[in-house]
């Protein structure tokens, strides 16, 4: 397989870095409400982006590298998907109008890049210098899978947010609503810097991510090692996620058993990684995808099945 070298890190940056600045500055410039026809174009461009980078790494590093960041990229993904609910419990908490959450989301998969990254790396040098660490992360999302399975999404509760407590506590907050201060994070009143709502949403929104990136993380270490498969395919299943948020957050309910899948997938990956620990490759890498691929099927089928039905039973 080829190595990856300091300067393909440098391009996947800059990629990423154009992406988010012309997404900032360019096609969401405006606040505004996307349309469903606009999110589900983009929800569609940045899926295709995904898989195009996929095809590249299949072509440039060879098809286990292919395969370990199309698994990586979808467990992500549908991690992203159940995350969606936590999002929108927290902007009806703070009343953040629908033309001011995209903003908030950029600034947040900002903060989430930066994490995935930190995280990543250093799971992944722990993982080499002590092997039995590894035996942890596959307890850990064994652990997580149980969680989740058992969780859910109503015990959502942002108000008891520790670092929204410590920010009311020591910080500034700016008198005024959300139409008053649009999508600024500061603003001057009486003299002095103070934070605004929105500002707290943001920390909301990122203080929870450090919780997704806990589960996730484990997760996609469990199926490379490879520091760029692990991260690429990590960071591009994220930046769909706003475009993903708009077009799923009115119909989120219709999946409810998604988090039965992801606890599965975590389960499978988790006990893979403990097996593995003394079986090395033993179970291969296309059974692993097919695995994955099939649980999430499973779920999201089951769901969408259910929600048919209940709603035909409503209108009769």
């Amino acid at each position: 397989m080829p190595e990856v070298l300091f300067w393909h890190w440098l391009a996947f940056g800059a990629l990423v870095v154009v992406l988010l600045v012309l997404d900032l500055l360019v096609f969401h410039r405006h606040d505004h409400t996307p349309s469903l026809r606009e999110s589900v174009a983009w929800t569609i461009f940045w899926i295709g982006l995904g898989l195009a980078f996929n095809v590249l790494v299949w072509w440039w590093r060879g098809p286990e590298a292919g395969v370990k960041f199309l698994m990586g990229y979808l467990i992500e993904k549908s991690l992203s998907m159940d995350n969606i609910f936590v999002f929108v419990v927290i902007f009806h908490f703070f009343q953040i109008p629908l033309k001011y959450q995209y903003r908030v989301l950029f600034w947040g998969i900002l903060g989430a890049i930066v994490m995935r990254l930190a995280f990543i790396l250093a799971g992944i040098e722990l993982i080499e210098r002590f092997d039995w660490v590894a035996l942890l992360f596959g307890a850990f999302l064994v652990y997580t899978a149980y969680r989740l399975a058992r969780h859910s999404g109503a015990d959502v509760h942002p108000e008891k947010n520790v670092i929204l407590k410590t920010a009311r506590r020591f910080l500034p907050v700016a008198r005024g609503n959300h139409e008053q201060h649009g999508h600024s994070f500061f603003v001057r009143e009486g003299g002095r810097l103070s934070i605004t709502p929105m500002f707290l949403v943001l920390l909301v929104i990122e203080s929870t991510d450090v919780v997704f990136a806990v589960d996730s993380v484990p997760a996609i270490i469990g199926i490379t090692g490879d520091r760029f498969i692990a991260f690429s395919s990590n960071i591009f299943a994220i930046l769909g996620l706003r475009a993903l948020y708009f077009l799923l957050a009115g119909v989120i309910d219709m999946f409810r058993y998604l988090h039965h899948g992801l606890a599965a997938v975590l389960g499978f990956v988790g006990l893979k990684m403990i097996v593995e620990h003394w079986f090395p490759e033993s179970v291969p890498h296309w059974a692993s995808l097919l695995v994955i691929a099939l649980l999430l099927s499973v779920s999201i089928a089951a769901s969408l099945i259910v929600a048919r039905r209940e709603k035909k039973t409503e209108k009769k």
